[in-house]
């Protein structure tokens, strides 16, 4: 069973950095939009970028273009969100999540997901 774990959330400012990581144990198809998904309290939870690891193609919400950037260190089955400039409304659980498309994960859906790690961002 694969399993995805991330690492890395926090509260910051707004205008500061966080980089968050999530690792995937276990078999995962490689042809699948890995990415991140948030949770915000009382707003419905959206994708907010993917990679899909064969083509190092990337995918972001419009909220977050320019901001955030999603990479990949294959040797380490791992998947990076950069994110800059964060604005308080970028606060919520951030899970890693594995979609068979970004269609899909931009809508919040998922193949399976990780626990979630928070990020808060204070005025």
């Amino acid at each position: 069973q694969a399993q995805l774990l991330e690492s890395g959330g926090g509260s910051v400012q707004a205008g500061g950095s966080l980089r968050l990581s999530c690792t995937a144990s276990g078999l995962t198809d490689s042809t699948n939009c890995v990415g991140w998904l948030r949770q915000a309290p009382g707003k419905e939870r959206e994708g907010v970028a993917c990679i899909y690891p064969d083509l190092n193609t990337t995918y972001y919400h419009a909220s977050v273009r320019g901001r955030l950037t999603i990479s990949q260190d294959k040797a380490k089955n791992t998947v990076y969100l950069q994110m800059n400039s964060l604005k308080p409304e970028d606060t919520a659980m951030y899970l890693c999540a594995e979609s068979g498309s970004w269609y899909d994960l931009r809508r919040g859906f998922s193949d399976r997901e990780g626990r979630g790690t928070q990020v808060t961002v204070s005025t």
